[in-house]
C-alpha cells in the first residue's frame, strides 16, 4: 500500500498555518478593492486627474505592494536557498522592492493628504441636510454612503452642523466627520507603523545575510517589532469597536503575516547559530 504523501502532509504545521493566513489576505483583498471602487462611485467626477484615480485607490495599490513584498519576504527567509540569490535574481528582486516601496509611499502621501483635505472641509452651521439634497452630493458616516436627495435627507442626518470634503462631492454631519478624521488618522499611523516593522525585518535580514545571529542591534529590533505590533493590535482593536470586524480580521492577519516571516527568520538564526557558533558569540559581543 502506498504511504506517499502530498505536499500538504509533508508542511510542518507552522507552514500549514503560515500558507492559510496568506490564502485568507487574499480574499480580504478583494474585500479592499470592493470598498475602494464603491468610494470611487461616491467622489468621482469629470476633473478628476490621475492623481486623483491612484488616490481613490489608494488602499488597494497599498495591500497590492505589501502582498509582492511580503512573497519576497517569503522568498528571502524561506523558499530559496543561499545559492538561489544570483545577481540577475537579486537586482529583479530588488527593482520589484523598489517599485513596492513607491506604491506604499504613494499611500503615505494619499492618507497624509486627506487628512489635509479633512481639516480644509466646508463647514456649514445652523443647515439641515436636506439644504444640499440637490446639489449632487454624497452623505456618508463610518465608511458607508448615500446618493443624497430629497427622499432620504430627512433620515441620514438631523444635525444641523455640516461638512463638505472630497473636492465638493461628500458631506458629513459633526458626528460623521468626527468618524472620518478618526479613520484617516487610523489609515496614515497603519500604513507608517508597517514601514517600522518592514524596516526592522530588512535590518534583521541584512544582518542574518551577514552571518550575525546575536548582537544589541538584533535585540533591539526584536523588542522594537513587539511594541509596534501591539499598537497595530490596538488599531485593529479600534476597527472591531467601529463595527468594521473585516478590517479587524484583515489587521490581525497581516500581523499574523508577517509573524510568520519572522518565525522564518528565527529558524534561520537557529541555523546560522548552529553553523558558525564562534562566529555568532563574536558577533553578539559588538
Amino acid at each position: 500500500m502506498s504511504t506517499q504523501r502530498t505536499w500538504w502532509q509533508s508542511l510542518d504545521v507552522k507552514q500549514r498555518l503560515k500558507l492559510v493566513v496568506y490564502a485568507l489576505l487574499l480574499v480580504n483583498f478583494a474585500h479592499y478593492i470592493g470598498n475602494d471602487i464603491e468610494q470611487a462611485q461616491h467622489t468621482f467626477h469629470s476633473g478628476w486627474r490621475w492623481y486623483d484615480w491612484t488616490s481613490n485607490f489608494a488602499t488597494t495599490l497599498d495591500e497590492l505592494g505589501w502582498f509582492i513584498l511580503l512573497f519576497l519576504l517569503e522568498l528571502h527567509t524561506y523558499v530559496l536557498s543561499d545559492d538561489a540569490f544570483t545577481r540577475g535574481r537579486l537586482m529583479a528582486m530588488n527593482v520589484i522592492r523598489l517599485i513596492c516601496y513607491l506604491a506604499i509611499g504613494h499611500a503615505v502621501f494619499a492618507f497624509g493628504e486627506y487628512l489635509v483635505d479633512l481639516a480644509a472641509a466646508t463647514h456649514h452651521v445652523d443647515s439641515a441636510l436636506c439644504a444640499f439634497a440637490n446639489d449632487g452630493l454624497s452623505f456618508t458616516r463610518n465608511l458607508e454612503y448615500w446618493e443624497l436627495d430629497a427622499s432620504n435627507c430627512g433620515t441620514l442626518s438631523t444635525g444641523s452642523e455640516f461638512y463638505i470634503f472630497s473636492q465638493g462631492q461628500v458631506i458629513s454631519d459633526a458626528a460623521g466627520m468626527t468618524i472620518e478624521l478618526e479613520l484617516a488618522w487610523v489609515d496614515l499611523v497603519e500604513v507608517v507603523v508597517w514601514l517600522f516593522i518592514l524596516f526592522l525585518i530588512e535590518l534583521r535580514i541584512r544582518l542574518q545575510d551577514r552571518g550575525i545571529s546575536s548582537s544589541r542591534l538584533l535585540s533591539f529590533a526584536t523588542t522594537t517589532k513587539g511594541v509596534l505590533y501591539g499598537i497595530l493590535w490596538c488599531l485593529a482593536a479600534y476597527w472591531a469597536h467601529r463595527g468594521h470586524w473585516i478590517f479587524a480580521w484583515d489587521e490581525a492577519l497581516w500581523i499574523l503575516g508577517f509573524m510568520a516571516i519572522g518565525m522564518n527568520l528565527s529558524d534561520w538564526r537557529k541555523e546560522i547559530a548552529q553553523s558558525t557558533p564562534a562566529a555568532g558569540e563574536t558577533s553578539g559581543a559588538n
